[in-house]
């Protein structure tokens, strides 16, 4: 019989928490965090992918339809235009590439904590959230990035009239208390 849990898979544990196998001796799977932890749990405690795809994956999917009437995605601040927030959220994506993806899975671990899901995060779709975000209406999306950067949308705004420079000299300002989260958010696969 083929052993369950074999060298560099993925595995889960009942909470979701992903890990990848070391090695299994004796009922026993040595693991490596993410974050380069090592740990070891009992093999009945853990889940394969396809195990925890199963389990998971109804609830993920119904997440990405709720998620676009989730209350960040149904209401916004500010008075901008959709042709302005449109271009501005162009401009902003071109100055910090990665932004919008970013903006979109921060606005979506944030929903799915809220509502108690904050164990299926790692296995959030960022092709899926962005999608939910693309389908908002742009004056939506702009207030979304506005309070990820901790500005108002108005100020945003201002900002995208300014030159390239200052812009992203002033993204990166917003960014600063999320600067680690966003590189590494940009080593993630796009799934």
């Amino acid at each position: 019989m083929a052993p369950k849990f074999v060298r560099g898979a993925i595995v889960y544990t009942q909470g979701g928490r992903s890990y990848v196998v070391d090695d299994v001796e004796d009922g026993i799977v040595y693991c490596t965090a993410p974050g380069g932890g090592e740990t070891e749990f009992a093999e009945t405690a853990l889940l394969t992918e396809a195990e925890w795809e199963q389990k998971s994956g109804g609830r993920r999917d119904l997440f990405y339809t709720r998620l676009k009437q989730s209350r960040p995605y149904s209401s916004h601040t500010g008075k901008q235009d959709s042709a302005t927030s449109e271009k501005l959220l162009a401009k902003v994506e071109h100055l910090s590439p990665g932004i919008l993806d970013f903006t979109a899975f921060t606005v979506a671990s944030r929903v799915m904590s809220e509502n108690g899901d904050g164990a299926l995060i790692s296995g959030l779709s960022i092709a899926k959230c962005r999608e939910a975000f693309d389908s908002a209406r742009p004056e939506v999306r702009l207030s979304l990035l506005a309070g990820l950067l901790g500005m108002q949308t108005d100020a945003l705004v201002d900002a995208g009239r300014l030159g390239d420079n200052l812009a992203r000299a002033l993204i990166d300002k917003g960014l600063a208390s999320n600067r680690d989260a966003f590189e590494e958010f940009l080593d993630r696969p796009r799934r």
